[in-house]
């Protein structure tokens, strides 16, 4: 039985190592191997997720089953993207990830549905995220929710930069 809760700061390790791992397991063969040690001693050290978890821009969800920590997902209130849409409250959608080997088990539509719950409390007119440009199972799972693509935007991994998508989805 899988349930969904708020982050609190005690999960920053295993919230590290997941966000760690996924990455990791989604990406790694794309980077030199120094770019992508400072990408993830800046993004996924314990202090950084820490900060996020304390600071009241950050909403964590994360996905627990018997066996620990499956999935989580990351928001941003306001997004930082809000500069790409004529949207006028934006919030941002951030590392919806699954632990290694979970995708399609259903963790995802439910940080999704999380996610789309949490933007309309919160009175947002529409749900911005970024995605890799040739991550094709993550852009049909976006399109399937009725997510498009609005930019084209760049992704900074050490001194690598990434082909983006911006994709949004508006709930007005």
């Amino acid at each position: 039985m899988m349930i969904l809760r708020p982050a609190c700061l005690h999960d920053a390790p295993a919230l590290a190592a997941l966000g760690r791992d996924s990455f990791c397991a989604a990406f790694e063969e794309l980077y030199r191997p120094e770019d992508l040690a400072a990408f993830l001693e800046e993004t996924y050290c314990e202090d950084a997720v820490a900060m996020e978890i304390a600071a009241p821009e950050y909403i964590h969800c994360l996905a627990e089953d018997s066996a620990g920590l499956s999935g989580y997902c990351k928001m941003r209130d306001p997004s930082g993207y809000a500069e790409y849409s004529g949207a006028k409250r934006p919030i941002a959608l951030g590392q919806l990830y699954t632990a290694p080997g979970m995708t399609g088990s259903g963790i995802g539509a439910a940080l999704m549905e999380w996610a789309l719950g949490e933007a309309r409390e919160r009175g947002a007119d529409a749900i911005q995220l970024s995605v890799y440009s040739e991550n094709f199972g993550a852009q049909r799972f976006y399109q399937r929710y009725g997510f498009a693509k609005i930019a084209d935007i760049s992704f900074w991994v050490g001194e690598q930069r990434d082909a983006e998508f911006l994709y949004e989805l508006r709930l007005d």
